[in-house]
């Protein structure tokens, strides 16, 4: 205890001058990952974010009955991911941030990655090392309640039997000085071993200082399969970096939200830092900085229990409205089953909303009844990209109807811009045929309810969150979003 109050009053002493506005609030740099560059057309683009997409959300439905290894969503190839810098041992590393898991892990020294090639996400994360171990780090203790969960709950006496405590011990309790046994995770593409340290890391901050976190529990992996960036979890549970903040700051590590730069994969919007918010600010105070009137007030839905998925963020869903008809939402979105089936999980890893293909169907059916009336179905664009429904309006300044979701709580509606689900590019740019207009829905067909039993029955991603301060308020239990000016947002966070 008396090293915790240390630990504090260090934290406070040392850093109390980094604070905007509040010593109860962090603002960091969030980077989008995605590089124009690794693809050839604005079609393979599209088919590599959509396809990955959907590979993530029915990897959260894979291996139900499974409950050896812990299986863990993580991004799974490149174009749509966003990353946190950290400092380790004097080494910047660069990690995704997910709010779909609940570890942070990244490669370590002497590392291997087995069929890595064409994996990294862009120049810039290829080319940084992996860290060394600095001699600092410690090694976590088999009798510790990090190695239990980051080993899906197994008791102590398990194992620090695995780590070869003699029995003698293991029956008074004294193998603190046996490690933790090395952990598998697996992903829809990839897999690592790796084995849980202590150590201290840097976080830069906005205002060019280093937030010191000591005694930070990480997952070192020197072997994976196919992952060649590591992940900062800002999911449920115990590891994930808010909840080791919190044991720091609960004022720090009870909320946290982040506000996506609306970029529609163009380069200038890609290249903007996002603002990724630890704790709790003045927002009022904020907006007047930027211009001089008060913010839009959050819509709030509450938190669901995933018992199989626990570390999801998952909230119901009523409903979707597509102009002035709202089409009401199956039942299993409004909540989650002992099974853990069912939900929406408010995901930052994936970039595209997948919806149950009842819903899909009647939004696609919708959409269809008032754009394509007027406008030419574009089946070989649809084929090319993995989006559908996508229409051409050469000569028309197409009529896209208004999507609204519908979250459970009293007026949890969230109205969303037309840029995040309805992507308007130039075709045929290529010199291989007329250059046309194209828009293609941007939600995404997720299957029926029968192929997604034992995981959630939608995901809302990322593209549909940019302009959005979505903030997690895990005091409270509850998910809120806010229409934002992101980028104001962060130059007005920076403002001394």
């Amino acid at each position: 205890m008396a090293t915790s109050h240390s630990l504090l009053l260090c934290f406070i002493l040392c850093f109390t001058h980094i604070f905007i506005s509040t010593s109860q609030t962090l603002f960091l740099p969030l980077i989008h990952s995605l590089s124009k560059t690794q693809f050839t057309s604005t079609h393979h683009l599209l088919k590599s974010t959509s396809t990955r997409s959907t590979t993530r959300f029915h990897h959260h439905h894979h291996n139900k009955n499974s409950h050896n290894h812990r299986q863990v969503s993580l991004p799974l190839s490149p174009g749509s991911d966003y990353t946190l810098s950290f400092t380790i041992n004097s080494q910047p590393i660069s990690l995704y941030l997910d709010t779909g898991s609940d570890l942070v892990w990244f490669p370590c020294q002497p590392f291997e990655c087995i069929l890595c090639e064409g994996k990294a996400e862009n120049a810039t994360l290829a080319s940084i090392p992996p860290p060394k171990l600095s001699k600092t780090a410690t090694p976590v203790s088999c009798k510790s309640s990090a190695c239990s969960a980051v080993h899906s709950n197994l008791p102590s006496s398990d194992l620090c039997a695995i780590s070869n405590c003699p029995l003698e011990s293991i029956e008074i309790s004294d193998c603190r000085k046996h490690s933790c046994p090395q952990f598998y995770y697996a992903y829809g593409d990839g897999s690592l071993i790796a084995r849980l340290y202590r150590d201290s890391i840097r976080l830069p901050l906005s205002n060019q200082t280093n937030l010191i976190f000591n005694n930070f529990t990480f997952g070192c992996a020197h072997t994976t399969l196919a992952e060649p960036i590591g992940v900062a979890g800002f999911g449920r549970g115990v590891l994930s970096l808010p909840a080791q903040l919190a044991t720091l700051s609960p004022q720090l590590g009870n909320q946290f939200s982040y506000c996506l730069v609306s970029h529609s994969f163009d380069s200038d919007g890609v290249r903007r830092p996002s603002p990724l918010i630890l704790g709790r600010y003045d927002h009022d105070e904020k907006e007047r900085r930027v211009n001089g009137v008060n913010k839009p007030s959050f819509v709030y839905t509450s938190m669901l229990d995933n018992p199989r998925h626990p570390y999801f963020y998952c909230v119901g869903l009523e409903g979707i409205s597509i102009g002035r008809k709202k089409i009401p939402a199956p039942d299993f979105l409004r909540k989650v089953d002992r099974e853990g089936s069912g939900g929406v999980v408010v995901d930052s890893g994936t970039t595209f909303t997948m919806l149950p293909a009842s819903l899909y169907d009647f939004v696609v059916a919708e959409f269809e009844n008032r754009v394509g009336r007027v406008n030419e179905r574009a089946s070989v664009i649809e084929e090319n990209t993995g989006l559908s429904p996508c229409y051409y309006f050469d000569n028309n300044a197409v009529n896209v109807p208004r999507v609204v979701l519908h979250f459970v709580g009293n007026g949890s509606s969230v109205v969303l811009p037309r840029r995040n689900y309805f992507y308007e590019f130039l075709d045929g740019g290529d010199g291989k045929g007329k250059k046309r207009k194209v828009g293609c829905l941007m939600l995404m067909n997720g299957g029926d309810e029968a192929e997604l039993s034992g995981g959630p029955g939608a995901t809302l991603g990322n593209y549909q969150q940019q302009g959005f301060e979505v903030v997690y308020d895990l005091e409270n239990r509850r998910v809120g979003f806010a229409r934002r000016h992101c980028a104001s947002l962060w130059e007005a966070l920076n403002q001394n």
